[in-house]
């Protein structure tokens, strides 16, 4: 088992559900297991710029109990997606040199992951990696933090606004994140009953989506519908044009815009754009036990003395896997012969072609 003297964790990227569980899970292991001593850097790379830590194994955690960290969403390290790190290479190595870090976890999305992977590389630090994104595409894993919970918010989302467009006979297009990656739209919109899903993996045409709206009207006699759109959709949009003006205004709305064009019955369209409220949130039950097995996990490999090494949930368990592998392969996007895919047609949700 390898001696540390001080053992730092971060959050990068994006903030989610579960990032606070995964820093508990860390902290308890480390402390109580290996008796080492842990502190959190703020902001990411930025507290390794400015040499700043937060003494997390003094912080006053009850590490036997329920401590608020299970249950709190966002971070309480903080966390940036944006900066200059790659141009301030040696600052940040002079600054883990400086705050005296013998291994490094970091949580983050595969951006972050890929440059925190460099730094590793060029200043040989330990480092172990834990993928977070409520997009849900790092390669190699099957669930990141805070995808179950982003799912579950998007999901009592949409039984809300079924309510009212059942009142109402509206169209509800709900936008949800996922620029490249369909995964949010396609779970919750399966288990929130949608009638549409748009996903930038699959293509489709608005003229298609108008005759399924009639479809349900003429033979189920239907008069509302729920159309979850990914804000990327405007990727598998048939027409280069349409493609431009989607992201000029925004895909929910140009959704709204063009069924109120195209579709042979007068239609009152509604959009709601989740935005930043699919980051929010208590963690689920999932989110939790993943961000335990993960964080137990990263912890475990550290005192192995394993380094530059990603902890991944697989077939329903914390698998390691080399982050050079995890950053060789593409993003996780949604496969269009998957089994949700063909779950979702089968109960005649509308997905594209």
């Amino acid at each position: 088992m390898k001696t540390l003297e001080r053992l730092g964790i971060l959050t990068s990227g994006g903030d989610c559900p579960g990032l606070n569980a995964v820093i508990r899970a860390v902290v308890s292991h480390a402390v109580l297991t290996y008796g080492w001593h842990v502190v959190g850097i703020p902001y990411a790379t930025r507290g390794l710029l400015d040499r700043a830590m937060m003494p997390l194994s003094l912080h006053g955690l009850d590490l036997k109990g329920i401590d608020p960290l299970l249950t709190m969403g966002g971070t309480i390290l903080g966390s940036i997606n944006k900066g200059d790190t790659l141009s301030r290479i040696q600052e940040v190595l002079d600054g883990y040199a400086a705050l005296e870090l013998d291994a490094l976890i970091g949580i983050g999305g595969d951006g972050s992951l890929a440059i925190l992977n460099q730094l590793a590389t060029q200043g040989n630090w330990q480092f172990i990696g834990i993928p977070k994104t409520i997009d849900n595409d790092v390669a190699c894993t099957e669930r990141a933090i805070g995808f179950d919970t982003a799912v579950n918010t998007i999901t009592e989302a949409l039984t809300r606004l079924t309510f009212t467009a059942a009142s109402h006979d509206r169209v509800m297009i709900v936008e949800v994140m996922g620029r490249e990656a369909g995964h949010l739209a396609l779970h919750s919109g399966i288990a929130g009953g949608a009638d549409v899903i748009l996903i930038p993996e699959i293509s489709y045409s608005i003229e298609q989506v108008c005759q399924h709206l009639a479809e349900l009207r003429d033979r189920w006699g239907r008069r509302f519908a729920i159309v979850v759109v990914a804000e990327g959709a405007h990727r598998s949009l048939e027409s280069a044009n349409q493609s431009c003006e989607a992201i000029k205004c925004g895909m929910g709305q140009y959704v709204a815009n063009e069924i109120a064009k195209c579709s042979p019955y007068p239609v009152d369209c509604r959009v709601s754009v989740l935005g930043h409220i699919q980051r929010g949130g208590i963690p689920s039950a999932l989110d939790r036990l993943v961000a335990a097995s993960l964080g137990k996990t990263a912890v475990d490999l550290i005192a192995n003395g394993e380094s530059q090494k990603m902890v991944a949930w697989q077939n329903g368990h914390a698998e390691t896997v080399p982050l050079d592998a995890v950053l060789a392969k593409s993003p996780c996007s949604v496969d269009p012969a998957s089994d949700l895919v063909q779950t979702a047609r089968a109960l005649g949700i509308y997905t594209g072609k």
